[in-house]
């Protein structure tokens, strides 16, 4: 099932990584991450790992959770969750993007073809989260209970 989800009492920041990654509905460190296409607004001023002047940048767990613990939004981005015992999967060339991609509001396309999850936070108003897994996907849904199925999402 693939969710979008707007600002809440609950997640009054829907693009800041600390309150969408809870760690009571999702373990990070079972994952590695790719994170592309990013314009954040560091209010930390801490240095983060990630090399802006590139396209994309692959996060260990460990470096990811240094970003999901700095004071960070993300405005536009895609953050793909690929099991550590994977290499993430995608058109180097045509790395995921979310400006102009009219693909991030279809259920199940996913940019990076392994991914386990997607979130793609769009201009800061929407967080689409995608999910392959349907058992982290309800433990989202029972986190969120205000997030909206994307195919039932009307602007």
């Amino acid at each position: 099932m693939n969710w979008i989800i707007r600002s809440t009492k609950k997640l009054y920041c829907h693009t800041n990584l600390n309150n969408l990654l809870d760690s009571s509905w999702i373990d990070i460190s079972e994952f590695n991450w790719l994170v592309s296409d990013l314009d954040v607004v560091n209010f930390s001023k801490q240095e983060l790992p990630i090399d802006f002047r590139e396209n994309y940048s692959i996060l260990s767990s460990e470096n990811f959770k240094k970003i999901i613990e700095s004071n960070l939004q993300i405005i536009w981005g895609v953050i793909s969750a690929v099991k550590k015992t994977e290499n993430p999967k995608f058109d180097k060339e045509n790395f995921p993007y979310v400006e102009g991609n009219d693909n991030v509001w279809n259920n199940d396309q996913f940019q990076v073809e392994n991914a386990v999850f997607e979130i793609t936070a769009w201009d800061s108003s929407y967080t689409i989260v995608k999910f392959k897994d349907a058992e982290l996907s309800e433990k989202f849904k029972n986190h969120f209970d205000e997030a909206i199925e994307l195919d039932k999402y009307k602007f």
